[in-house]
């Protein structure tokens, strides 16, 4: 798995909630992939928001303050990868 961030993207930020199942894919996605992304992008910012009750969701910001952002609820780990490729390109 590769995940080069950067050029227009400036960050990440991903907000889920720490119990419910709803955020179940993005706690899996964060446990067994954050590293490896922050590994292969070590200066790129990835902000990890949580909170009790909050609809997982990944934003994105770009160049000249753009920001676009994805809802998460009730995906799997790899449809939240899926979702953060989309993000980037």
């Amino acid at each position: 798995m590769s995940v080069r961030l950067g050029g227009a993207l400036k960050e990440l930020r991903i907000h889920l909630c720490q119990t419910n199942k709803q955020s179940a894919g993005v706690r899996d996605f964060i446990q067994h992939n954050y590293v490896s992304i922050k590994k292969e992008n070590p200066g790129f910012p990835i902000l990890i928001r949580e909170c009790s009750g909050v609809e997982p969701k990944i934003w994105a910001r770009y160049d000249k303050g753009v920001e676009r952002s994805t809802i998460l609820t009730n995906l799997s780990a790899g449809d939240v990868l899926a979702a953060i490729k989309k993000l980037v390109k």
